[in-house]
């Protein structure tokens, strides 16, 4: 990247908060009664996890939406919580000149929002607004959301968010650092980038030998270690695989008992979280991929520096918020070794910029990149050694 470039974009970056933050207090307060002015009532679309939470906060307020408006077959003509659930066709019917639809859907699996409005105005709805608006004007109760989270607070940590913006290492980067900057500050869809494909596995950043040892943090069920299997052909050297869930680590061993004898024996699994130190830690059991830190169970956790003997060559990071912690841990092997990383820096909102300045911190050596492998799900940023 040229210094003409990234000095370019990192202007633009600066632009991005030049707003200040007093501006931007005022306007996510105003954000969603500006975006439904000449609305009457509010519909839901979306009646899973998110749209009940949010109709729990409206009620707390005083208003009652109209009515769940939900793409699944199954919920059309049912009522929750005395809110009725109807087809989005028919929801557009009634209410769609009238009313703001607001929409509750927020997944990694969902489609894009952008396609979601689409749909909505496609069948004639005048007012449709992400729901991220609407959680800022209620930010006590609904924030922070995974990586949502209120505008102004990337202005609070606006010295960090420069000094980010310094470190990637190619203008794909910088230029995707920006835009989910532009998103976290003005909900701006439209301008996320697609996303890319094969996450982990971005071989022009990655290289994988006959002397790998790939260590997955937050293994899951195992994919992403039958990803790496697949993808190396059977040639690595170790896999270190660390899953705490009990139902999502006993996915993961039967899927390695799946595989051939002369494979098995160069994988490793450890029923643990990875942590800043070694003893027990609380934890969410029987979420799937949602498992994470902090809940009523307890799980055993380990730091890698101590865990890890051998000279790792590739460590994933996806703990759902828990990487700042699981890096820490990292510090003395990473110094030692230094494999390359894969963080994922998606869950919180101040993760995109607070990770890469972590692992800078570790070792100024590395060479960073982001990716992002979904729509602000799945980013990633890659840490590779010069």
């Amino acid at each position: 990247m040229s210094t003409n470039t990234a000095s370019s974009l990192t202007v633009s970056i600066e632009d991005l908060l030049s707003e200040g933050i007093d501006a931007c207090r005022k306007r996510e307060s105003q954000a969603f009664d500006l975006a439904s002015a000449q609305t009457n009532g509010i519909v839901l679309f979306g009646a899973g996890g998110l749209g009940r939470k949010t109709l729990a906060i409206l009620r707390s307020a005083g208003q009652e939406p109209l009515a769940f408006a939900d793409n699944k077959r199954s919920l059309w003509g049912s009522e929750i919580e005395g809110i009725p659930v109807l087809e989005p066709a028919e929801a557009a019917a009634r209410y769609g000149r009238s009313a703001a639809f607001v929409i509750t859907i927020w997944a990694s699996w969902a489609d894009r929002m952008q396609d979601q409005i689409a749909s909505l105005k496609k069948l004639g709805c005048k007012t449709v607004i992400p729901f991220t608006l609407l959680a800022w004007k209620y930010h006590a109760t609904m924030l922070p959301h995974v990586q949502i989270d209120l505008p102004s607070r990337v202005h609070e940590q606006g010295d960090a968010v420069l000094r980010c913006a310094q470190l990637w290492s190619d203008e794909d980067s910088l230029v995707e650092y920006a835009s989910q900057l532009r998103w976290r500050l003005f909900s701006d869809f439209e301008g996320l980038r697609l996303p890319r494909t094969t996450q982990y596995w971005q071989l022009d950043l990655i290289e994988l030998g006959d002397d790998t040892v790939f260590v997955d943090v937050g293994a899951f069920n195992g994919d992403t270690v039958g990803e790496f299997v697949e993808l190396t052909k059977g040639r690595f050297r170790r896999v270190l695989a660390f899953e705490p869930d009990p139902n999502n680590f006993q996915a993961l061993e039967r899927r390695i008992s799946l595989l051939p004898e002369d494979l098995k024996h160069r994988i490793s699994v450890y029923q643990q979280a990875v942590s800043n130190y070694d003893g027990s830690i609380s934890f969410t059991t029987n979420a799937g991929e949602g498992s994470k830190i902090g809940g009523k169970e307890t799980v055993q956790c380990v730091t890698l520096d101590r865990a890890v003997s051998e000279p790792a060559t590739y460590i994933k990071y996806d703990v759902e918020g828990f990487e700042p912690e699981a890096l820490s841990g990292s510090q003395e092997l990473i110094s030692k070794w230094r494999p390359s990383l894969a963080v994922c820096v998606y869950h919180l909102q101040d993760h995109v910029w607070r990770l890469p300045l972590q692992v800078h911190a570790i070792d100024a050596n590395y060479k960073l990149y982001l990716r992002s492998h979904g729509q602000v799900w799945e980013t990633v940023c890659y840490a590779i050694p010069e």
